[in-house]
């Protein structure tokens, strides 16, 4: 009794010869192509996180100068805000200095044109007083003082007699 599942022997064998012809067909012709492609995508991949790769540690490497150059900044600003309080704080030096000597050339200023109007009220005192004892002397003696010369002269030596008499009280004052 024959299996009815089995196929007679000759079918089998053409079978068999035709699968090999089909299997080293497809083996030595799609086998290297379809090889190739996979090759080929596996490198795409492995370029892919070769790629990611280098573009990460790039990313990294600009991080990093990034921080750097952000930390160079803050050195660069602190170092600038430094400058500009030393510069404020010469600045306020120079200008108290410039207001100082303002102040003292004002001062001496001041101090010359007193000394000056002093000066100037003295020569006119000496001159009022003067003309005023020639007037006086002129009505005490009973005759006039007219000559000019030796009216200076004696309101002179008169006015130079109470300057000397009064530097010495002033000395004496001050000695006390």
């Amino acid at each position: 009794m024959e299996a009815p599942l089995l196929p007679p022997i000759p079918e089998l064998v053409i079978g068999l010869i035709a699968f090999a012809i089909v299997f080293f067909f497809l083996a030595k012709k799609l086998s290297p192509k379809i090889n190739k492609v996979l090759e080929e995508r596996r490198e795409a991949i492995e370029g892919g996180l070769e790629k990611a790769e280098a573009a990460q540690a790039e990313a990294q490497q600009v991080l990093d100068d990034y921080r750097a150059q952000l930390a160079d900044a803050r050195h660069e600003a602190a170092r600038l805000r430094q400058e500009a309080q030393e510069q404020g704080v010469a600045m306020i030096a120079e200008m108290r200095s410039e207001g100082q000597r303002q102040r003292e050339e004002i001062i001496a200023a001041g101090h010359a044109q007193i000394e000056a109007d002093r000066k100037s009220a003295a020569a006119s005192l000496r001159q009022d007083v003067g003309q005023l004892a020639g007037d006086l002397a002129a009505k005490l003696v009973g005759e006039s003082l007219k000559d000019a010369t030796r009216q200076s002269r004696t309101i002179d030596r008169f006015l130079d007699e109470l300057e000397n008499k009064s530097a010495g009280a002033a000395k004496a004052e001050v000695t006390r």
